[in-house]
């Protein structure tokens, strides 16, 4: 297999770097880009590394059709690594395609670390599923219709009002505002994708190396989701970013950076299933 065409791909080959090492993969979450990880690969020069726009989102925006399972994710994400032997670090919903990847089909023999930083699982029942309340006092949800442009794209407002702030959106220009509510039908397919009462994959099958990672100001659900992670997972890490919130690849960098370089210190580690 090759990384489909219409998808964004970047990779990075240290001109120093070990030709065993294997390749580090990030994946990002819901409305966001691989850009985002800009200052975490700064810090991960010396390894061979590979970031993509996932289906729907900036520049792999006009790939289509767009993915409405969790499943097309994942394909999408062991197409991107092409049989590589590979660390995949996913965070927010980008931690789910790589556990999900990981187990596919009883594990993805070209995975040999995982690392997610607080993935949604919404089917343990503590993400609220309620509309929410907009910083205009409006009652709102951040469901929409993938066909719907206008709906979607205020989803996609609406969802970084909630996740990022509505400073932070309001200090957005006018490109960078109309460029996010673009991205909306890809948020609005993967949200609807995610909303399920029963969980998609078993993290007790997991039989290779894995650590979660959450924020010590991360919100309540958050870190219970992570919890529960580590309690299910056999011989799983815990990585605790202090000071962090949601976002931590873009506020603390560094940190995010040490828990990719700890799911590659990990590999070959043997896991040993929890009683």
């Amino acid at each position: 297999m090759h990384p489909p065409r219409q998808l964004a791909v970047t990779e990075h080959v240290p001109p120093s770097g070990s030709p065993d090492s294997p390749l580090l993969v990030l994946v990002h979450g819901s409305l966001d880009r691989s850009g985002s990880f800009a200052r975490v690969l700064r810090r991960l020069g010396d390894l061979p590394t590979v970031v993509y726009d996932r289906r729907g989102y900036h520049k792999s925006r006009n790939a289509l059709p767009l993915n409405t399972t969790l499943d097309g994710q994942i394909d999408d994400l062991l197409t991107v690594i092409n049989g590589r032997p590979s660390v995949v670090i996913g965070h927010s919903y980008g931690g789910d395609i790589a556990l999900g990847a990981a187990l596919r089909d009883g594990g993805s023999p070209s995975i040999l670390s995982v690392a997610a930083y607080e993935p949604p699982l919404p089917w343990l029942g503590t993400w609220s599923r309620r509309p929410t309340t907009s910083s205009a006092g409006t009652r709102r949800s951040i469901l929409a219709d993938p066909d719907d442009p206008d709906e979607s794209g205020d989803a996609a407002e609406h969802f970084f009002r909630r996740m990022v702030g509505d400073a932070a959106w309001d200090r957005l220009p006018g490109p960078a505002k109309a460029a996010r509510r673009a991205d909306g039908p890809a948020l609005a397919a993967e949200l609807h994708a995610i909303r399920l009462t029963e969980a998609p994959f078993d993290v007790s099958g997991l039989r290779i190396p894995a650590a979660y990672g959450r924020g010590g100001d991360s919100l309540p659900n958050h870190r219970d989701a992570v919890s529960w992670l580590v309690a299910h997972t056999p011989d799983a890490a815990l990585v605790e970013i202090p000071g962090a919130q949601h976002g931590a690849h873009l506020t603390h960098p560094g940190a995010f950076a040490d828990m990719a370089r700890l799911a590659v210190a990990r590999i070959g580690r043997t896991a040993v299933t929890n009683p």
